[in-house]
């Protein structure tokens, strides 16, 4: 009996709250469709945003602080190795080992100290500081509870009151309850409202206390330190003044893009093609003021200068200047004459029957010229007669636009950024054609129309336009 007894006192308080759970919930909803009216404290309100920013500071604090320390603990760990390494390469003979010795283990102890004294004036003071704030936030956690409580009593009163038919006893009963909670509420209230704002207060001495015992124990570390350190010096000075003819002088290291002095030979080009041999030597032609930074900076369509540059792609390799025929070929033997057949790109085969009906001598004589010349050399010979059979040979081509010049591939993405230009996507092939009027070109910029578009329309005036130079390479 006394086991159901108390199984009937557990259920009943179980259903009590259950109850209690409902009517709030009833009550809050009520309030919120605004059909019930709800008791405000807007000072009271303003203490709770106190306090949940002064939490939010503190706990911010807690965390720094702990992060604080343990940036102290590693620096210990790290001076505790340093210092063992130093008693390690200190050979026994050497004057000052045992002042060494007790410098380190000083160094120790004052790291440990300090460490010590920031968990006893810091942390341990900002744990208790915070350790008041759980119990205060569901002390107004509960008193938001016992307020809707309140209202709901209040409001079942006054229901009750202004029934057509009253029952006196229910009225009586429930002027009982809202009394009750009532008396319940303000006691909390009451309570809250003194210890809030003297919490908030208190902030500023906390501050004060937990950052002057922090930079007052740093200020000591670092005096102790110090003298450490100046101890150390000395010892250093005296082991050095002892064996000062062993003294080991740091030479400043050469930079690696600055050749040693006696080096003159010259360093092999980027893009790993092999470095020109010292007989060699190819006079380039004087280059243009705005040569040196056509790869750097990217040139400007007269549209594009009132509009700002375009972004420019990701870096490449500039080809280097191209070196004139008559340069090259005075590499060789005034007898040497290289052969130079001129086909057209739609005569693959019979230039391939031209090339296998050389005679032998020949093939041997070119390659050996070949193989004498460095690589860049080469390739820029074999670019500037492609060039010139290109553009002689394309001028008359059904096929190909009129005044076509050569080809190129866009190496980057470019969004055209005015209706004269072109937009092009990397791997695009554009057939190069002279502007009509050379004076509206612009440093930097080709004309051209992309081959997909001129195969499919064969009309310049609604495919060609200007695009930069630098977005494309050459490929015929």
């Amino acid at each position: 009996m006394a086991e159901m007894g108390s199984k009937g006192v557990t259920a009943g308080k179980i259903a009590s709250n259950v109850q209690k759970k409902l009517t709030r919930a009833q009550e809050k909803v009520l309030q919120k469709l605004g059909k019930a009216d709800e008791t405000k404290d807007e000072q009271f309100e303003q203490c709770v945003q106190n306090f949940n920013k002064q939490l939010t500071e503190g706990t911010r604090l807690q965390k720094d602080l702990r992060t604080y320390l343990a940036s102290v603990k590693a620096m210990h760990e790290a001076s505790k190795k340093l210092n063992e390494c130093l008693q390690e390469v200190y050979e026994p003979d050497w004057p000052g080992r045992d002042e060494a010795s007790k410098i380190a283990e000083n160094n120790d102890l004052l790291w440990m100290d300090y460490h010590q004294k920031l968990v006893d004036q810091a942390l341990l003071t900002m744990d208790t500081y915070l350790g008041q704030f759980p119990d205060i936030k569901s002390r107004i956690a509960k008193r938001g509870r016992k307020l809707v409580d309140y209202d709901s009593a209040r409001h079942h009163y006054e229901s009750l009151q202004t029934a057509k038919k009253k029952d006196e006893a229910k009225i009586a009963k429930a002027e009982e309850e809202l009394i009750k909670a009532q008396k319940v509420f303000e006691e909390m209230n009451v309570d809250l409202q003194e210890e809030l704002p003297s919490l908030w207060n208190s902030r500023v001495g906390f501050y004060v206390n937990t950052f002057q015992s922090i930079a007052g124990l740093e200020e000591n570390f670092h005096k102790e330190m110090s003298k450490l350190n100046q101890n150390l010096n000395d010892v250093l000075i005296s082991l050095e003044k002892q064996h000062g003819s062993n003294t080991f002088t740091v030479k400043a290291q050469p930079s690696d893009n600055v050749p040693a002095k006696g080096n003159k030979s010259p360093s092999p080009p980027p893009d790993g093609s092999p470095a020109a041999t010292p007989e060699i030597r190819v006079n380039h032609e004087p280059e243009p003021a705005g040569a040196a930074t056509a790869g750097a900076t990217l040139p400007k369509s007269p549209s594009q200068l009132r509009k700002g540059p375009p972004v420019p792609p990701p870096p490449k390799h500039t080809p280097s200047k191209e070196v004139k025929q008559e340069q090259i070929l005075s590499l060789f033997d005034d007898t040497f004459v290289p052969e130079i057949s001129v086909t057209t790109p739609s005569q693959p085969a019979e230039a391939s029957e031209a090339a296998g009906a050389q005679e032998p001598g020949e093939t041997t004589t070119s390659e050996a010229a070949s193989s004498s010349l460095p690589a860049v050399v080469v390739e820029t010979f074999s670019a500037t007669v492609n060039g010139t059979v290109e553009s002689g040979s394309g001028a008359g081509r059904l096929d190909l636009p009129p005044g076509f010049m050569f080809k190129v591939q866009a190496q980057h993405d470019y969004t055209a950024t005015d209706t004269d230009e072109l937009q092009l996507k990397a791997g695009d092939v554009v057939l190069v054609i002279p502007f009509q009027n050379p004076e509206e070109q612009d440093e930097g910029w080709l004309m051209g129309v992309k081959e997909s578009d001129w195969n499919q329309h064969k009309e310049l005036e609604k495919c060609r336009g200007v695009f930069p130079e630098n977005f494309t390479e050459r490929v015929q």
